[in-house]
């Protein structure tokens, strides 16, 4: 029997119990989906990519509904360490000798888009619905060992010669000592473009938006199984039905926006993405002087280790620390344990620290860990798979579908080009192989390697 990623670790229906939560203001409950529901799109899953396609096309004037297992952001879109960087999670030289340099040039073009599309949904949430993402610019990229630093320092090279990107700034190790109060790393670079910020509340903001545009969604309404005519095109014409516990969407396009939390509802994108665990803490408040003496400039942090640190300081003085890992997809017992590992081996001076919260929450990856668009079949279509870059990539990606939607599919058809590879072996396999793969990897960051 294959895992339920949506009830394994979590509460139907409820947020985890992290800082997010607490520090988000989400409406009551959506009402479930009951009885037949017609429209032109129907988008399952509520995260950024599900929100972001729903309120692009919300926004045409396309008729279109969301349905959301749970509640709005509940899964990664709403867990995840807010982290908006450029990019994708191959560098710009990898995928220029991998895709070729005209593709490489519209990629980053399309992430540049991603994390300005993101800046200025932030704005519009704020204005028009008085949501605070807690948008804020700076992450600094730091370097575990000398050979990534010389590797980072010739990425910044590349970037000014081929892409006129200048907004990114080399540190040593000694002036490294200046915007991060740890021994921990040899050297970095500060992406002043890059940006972090609150992803529930930036979730929420954006199904407000496209509920405001005139999107409905249904939360509480997961889906059991889906009819979606492969035959020929004609078929296709003639509708697709996706079925829930109350009632059932008759719509002409479908798109799956479920991310890590897939479970076995495409056979075809589960073969290429596969869903990954990973958890964060946060401290209590620290003291007045104490944050911007750990981190300056209340920019986030983003290590180059196999099993990421990513951290930053929250708008109300907590260090929030994501780490650490484990194997197989069942959250660990204790969270805080796992991962204040980590945290303290960065930040010592934060042994008699207390976590007042711990987390856990499934994102997906693929295997060149570039993110998967696939027109799975006429009017069926998917992104998923943005291997830790989902808040930037997730945005974009659903106006990508949108465009799609509407007839424009050149930036759709860019991405879904890319080719993937399945992971070997079958569903019960494949967690198997993964934990193999993070335990080597593992060691190899404990080693320096």
């Amino acid at each position: 029997m294959l895992t339920d990623l949506l009830t394994i670790n979590d509460k139907p229906g409820e947020y985890p119990p992290s800082w997010y939560a607490s520090t988000a203001e989400p409406p009551s409950p959506r009402t479930p989906l009951e009885g037949e529901v017609k429209t032109s799109v129907c988008i399952i899953g509520a995260g950024y990519t599900g929100l972001s396609t729903a309120m692009h096309l919300a926004k045409a004037g396309v008729d279109c509904v969301v349905l959301e297992a749970n509640r709005v952001g509940w899964g990664a879109s709403g867990r995840n360490g807010g982290q908006i960087g450029c990019g994708f999670n191959k560098d710009q030289p990898y995928l220029h000798k991998h895709v070729g340099q005209d593709r490489a040039k519209k990629m980053w073009d399309i992430s540049i888009d991603a994390s300005s599309l993101v800046q200025t949904l932030c704005r519009e949430i704020k204005q028009q619905h008085k949501i605070d993402c807690h948008y804020q610019p700076g992450i600094v990229y730091t370097s575990s060992s000398e050979k990534l630093f010389e590797e980072q320092k010739q990425e910044v090279d590349f970037l000014a010669k081929h892409y006129d990107c200048n907004d990114i700034e080399i540190v040593s190790k000694q002036q490294l000592s200046s915007v991060l109060a740890s021994d921990s790393y040899r050297g970095g670079v500060i992406n002043h473009s890059a940006a972090h910020l609150h992803p529930l509340n930036y979730a929420l903001g954006l199904a407000a938006l496209a509920e405001n545009s005139g999107a409905k969604i249904f939360e509480n309404s997961r889906v059991s199984s889906m009819n979606i005519p492969f035959a020929s095109s004609h078929s296709a014409m003639g509708g697709k039905r996706i079925q829930t516990e109350k009632g059932h969407v008759i719509a002409q396009h479908v798109v799956l926006a479920c991310n890590g939390y897939l479970n076995n509802l495409n056979p075809l994108i589960a073969s290429k993405v596969m869903p990954i665990n990973n958890y964060i803490i946060a401290t209590e408040p620290l003291p007045d002087a104490f944050p911007d003496s750990l981190i300056a400039n209340q920019q986030a942090i983003c290590d180059d280790r196999f099993v990421v640190n990513y951290f930053r300081m929250t708008h109300d003085k907590r260090l929030l620390f994501g780490g650490g890992e484990t194997w197989g997809y069942e959250f660990p017992a204790d969270i805080k344990r796992i991962v204040s590992k980590p945290m303290l081996s960065v930040f010592p001076q934060l042994a008699n620290t207390r976590i007042d919260y711990a987390w856990g929450g499934t994102l997906a990856i693929t295997r060149n860990r570039l993110p998967c668009f696939e027109e799975i079949s006429k009017r069926f279509w998917n992104a998923s798979g943005y291997s830790g870059h989902g808040v930037a990539l997730a945005s974009i990606a659903g106006k990508i579908i949108s465009q799609a939607i509407a007839g424009d599919k050149s930036a759709f058809d860019l991405m879904s080009d890319i080719p993937h590879q399945t992971f070997p072996g079958g569903d019960r396999a494949r967690p198997v192989l993964l934990k193999m793969a993070m335990a080597w990897y593992a060691t190899r960051d404990r080693l320096g390697i």
